[in-house]
């Protein structure tokens, strides 16, 4: 039986009966796909028009690159940028779901109580910031909580796992288990981390055995848009990955996916539009 995953936004129910797509808007000049990159107002104001019309549900906006050996951007940098993002969008579209994509506290505690972010998205699970995992239970909104080892600089040389999946199974049962232990009343959306700390085949382990996580009956947030794993199989660019990571997409929805993470929001709900007719239809 199908779990019923839901968060909540501002006091507003955000179901996951239908997967929904979660688009890139990086304001930043070094992100590994040239074409997520934004900088001035109209720039971000275009990219976020054409990420709500072609279906996304929400907005993710990145001040920090986070690729691997990606530059060190320093504080008062990120929250510049993704608080000028922030503007744009809450001035165009007040309602939009706008998640922001940070590992520090400062810029969480900004972003949403200056500007009402909905969802903070932590690639490091509050690993690279001490204050990240009670500044959340202070602020209580939805938290992607994402697995990684290491920094951005670093992350590459740390792949040595007993066992994959058991160990991403743990550090989750760990983080989860801190958070609440701080008091953290909101809503937890699991990212597996794909391309942080971990080989193409434990990309493509985690990838296949994505249903082990349902045990947390919480939502799953799978972000392979463009990314090396893809690359190195199949030989393109992050230009040229746009087939492979509709194809990665397929597997991550019948995989049990509930939010796809992409730079391309047409193919990304394409893909679930048609994920749901075939389940529908296997019935």
């Amino acid at each position: 039986m199908k779990i019923s995953k839901n968060i909540v936004l501002k006091g507003k129910i955000l179901d996951f009966d239908t997967p929904r797509v979660m688009t890139i808007i990086n304001i930043t000049p070094d992100s590994f796909f040239e074409g997520s990159r934004t900088s001035s107002s109209d720039d971000i104001l275009r990219s976020v028009e054409r990420a709500v019309a072609e279906g996304a549900s929400i907005i993710d906006i990145g001040g920090y690159s986070t690729r691997p050996n990606a530059a060190f951007v320093s504080e008062t940098e990120e929250i510049h940028r993704v608080t000028s993002a922030l503007e744009v969008v809450r001035r165009n579209y007040p309602d939009l779901p706008v998640s922001v994509d940070t590992f520090r506290a400062r810029v969480a505690e900004i972003a949403v109580g200056d500007y009402e972010a909905d969802i903070i998205n932590d690639v490091s699970g509050g690993t690279l910031d001490d204050n990240m995992l009670p500044m959340m239970a202070k602020l209580n909104v939805p938290y992607i909580l994402m697995h990684m080892r290491g920094t951005p600089q670093t992350m590459a040389q740390m792949t040595d796992y007993d066992d994959i999946v058991a160990d991403v199974l743990k550090y989750f049962a760990e983080r989860i288990d801190t958070l609440r232990q701080l008091g953290y009343c909101s809503d937890i959306i699991l990212d597996l981390g794909f391309g942080f700390a971990k080989t193409t085949e434990q990309n493509y382990k985690l990838l296949a055995n994505q249903r082990a996580f349902e045990c947390f009956e919480l939502p799953i947030l799978t972000g392979i848009s463009r990314k090396s794993m893809i690359n190195r199989v199949i030989d393109t660019t992050p230009q040229e990955a746009l087939n492979g990571t509709t194809v990665l997409n397929t597997l991550a929805l019948l995989g049990g996916a509930d939010i796809l993470r992409v730079h391309d929001t047409r193919q990304a709900v394409e893909a679930i539009k048609l994920v749901e007719y075939y389940r529908a239809a296997s019935q």
